[in-house]
């Protein structure tokens, strides 16, 4: 497990999509607040999308921890530029995980999604990023950009 999860984040460190993309099970499903659930294939193309369209990411990792024989968690942090807005983003997530032979089978990756709002989107993530209805959108654009993305 542990190895993985340094074979993932440093590929992620070094925007190696095909690398990080080879730590998942065919069958793996991912979560977080901006995309919600995704499928296997989904979870692929999220990867290499993020990665192809970083301009200035610094990625750190740590923390990790080793639950049982499945599950370990692992905190990280991501700051970037975030595109649609042009506004640096400085992101703590914990990420849960669930392995199977080795590979990631269940990923979550959790972060207070109001305080990523208030910066990726400036006083408009500060007066409505705390909304379910801003959150629903959110993720509705980010799944539309993510569909877009897998058809070309």
């Amino acid at each position: 497990m542990e190895a993985t999860i340094h074979k993932f984040y440093t590929a992620f460190q070094q925007l190696d999509y095909t690398t990080m993309q080879s730590c998942y099970t065919p069958d793996a499903v991912f979560s977080d607040p901006v995309f919600g659930l995704l499928d296997g294939n989904e979870v692929r193309a999220m990867w290499e999308m993020l990665c192809k369209r970083a301009t200035d990411l610094k990625l750190s990792y740590g923390n990790i921890q080793v639950l049982d024989d499945e599950y370990a968690t692992v905190e990280w942090v991501a700051v970037y530029t975030f595109t649609q807005t042009g506004r640096k983003v400085v992101n703590k997530i914990k990420a849960h995980m669930r392995f199977n032979d080795g590979l990631i089978c269940e990923h979550s990756d959790a972060f207070p999604v109001y305080r990523w709002c208030r910066q990726a989107f400036g006083l408009t993530g500060l007066l409505l990023g705390w909304s379910g209805y801003f959150h629903k959108k959110l993720q509705l654009k980010a799944k539309t950009g993510l569909q877009k993305f897998m058809n070309q």
